[in-house]
């Protein structure tokens, strides 16, 4: 059998990647029940507030004062995918666009030129614990698409496809694994492009099971992050817990859960291979378009912001839901 073990290492916050991806963030809180502001019905103190990422008593409140997550902030020349396992997201944006979403959708947003957005995260249950768990990954965009309008793509659960097979699942976020495709990606997204072979799965292994994918495209990159689990087999390797291993892509992927099954999460992608300038939000070519970004968001703010405070939740009562900035809704039916 084939090594098809490129490398391994041990995950840390955030998650390592190789283009075409720049971030990846696993965030598994473990928040209580909420109050009437469907913020944390617990004491804040010895917390520091609007900068809180210490996970004490097993959540963290983010950027957050009241209810946790990361208020009004800009974005320019990614895209954002956020793929919720649990609890829920509300959602805001600089073009009037907002969203309550979670329990396994997906938002793909394409930053483009600009937009500024934030992601709460509503503590809905009052007389039940609020687990909220969800990943983030930042895709590049290319040169020629760094500048497109901004946009985002709701991906509701029942819209994703997942393959069961003998104790493994597979969602397919975006990609396809044989016949089996994802949903539609935004229209200037890297994933878009055919030959980019992008690839987002979640895979879930019983004790023992396995699954394999097959090969990628020549030059993509594949890299599997086994997060849950004690012990798993990837590429006949033997793994550890929070392990990120790089592998192959010319050959098939085996992934085998161990004594009480596996968690993991497959990203894959031809590189984009532009130069890369990152500075906080904004990801760009060259440092004299970083400082445009900048000057940019100074002088226009990526648009006026329409919502009555950098944070803001739906009603409690709000089922799932998205309004676009075209005024277009939609819900999970």
């Amino acid at each position: 059998m084939a090594d098809i073990v490129r490398g391994t290492g041990v995950l840390s916050f955030p998650w390592p990647t190789i283009d075409p991806f720049l971030f990846c963030a696993h965030h598994d809180d473990a928040y209580p029940r909420g109050n009437e502001a469907q913020a944390p019905a617990v004491s804040l103190a010895g917390r520091k507030l609007g900068m809180d990422f210490s996970q004490r008593d097993g959540f963290s409140m983010y950027h957050g004062e009241t209810v946790p997550g990361f208020p009004q902030h800009p974005h320019r020349g990614f895209e954002t995918i956020t793929l919720v396992r649990k609890g829920l997201i509300d959602h805001s944006d600089s073009l009037g666009a907002t969203a309550r979403f979670g329990g396994g959708d997906v938002q793909w947003m394409t930053a483009g030129r600009g937009i500024q957005h934030a992601e709460m995260f509503p503590l809905v249950h009052e007389d039940a614990d609020n687990p909220l768990e969800l990943f983030q990954i930042w895709l590049n965009l290319p040169a020629a698409d760094k500048m497109v309008d901004p946009y985002f793509t709701m991906l509701w659960a029942d819209t994703i496809p997942v393959i069961e097979a003998k104790g493994s699942r597979v969602a397919v976020v975006a990609g396809s694994i044989g016949a089996v495709a994802g949903p539609r990606t935004p229209p200037n997204s890297w994933a878009a492009r055919s030959e980019s072979d992008i690839g987002v799965y979640t895979v879930t292994l019983d004790a023992g099971a396995s699954v394999t994918l097959p090969p990628a495209r020549p030059g993509t990159n594949r890299v599997v992050y086994f997060f849950e689990g004690r012990s798993a087999e990837v590429g006949g390797r033997a793994l550890s817990s929070h392990t990120v291993v790089h592998v192959r892509e010319d050959h098939p992927l085996t992934m085998t859960g161990g004594a009480d099954g596996a968690d993991m999460l497959v990203l894959q992608g031809r590189p984009i291979g532009e130069p890369v300038v990152h500075h906080g939000p904004f990801v760009m070519n060259t440092k004299a378009e970083i400082q445009q970004a900048i000057a940019d968001y100074r002088a226009t703010q990526f648009g006026a912001w329409p919502w009555p405070s950098p944070g803001p939740v739906h009603a409690r009562s709000q089922e799932r839901f998205a309004v676009h900035a075209d005024g277009t809704r939609e819900t999970t039916g």
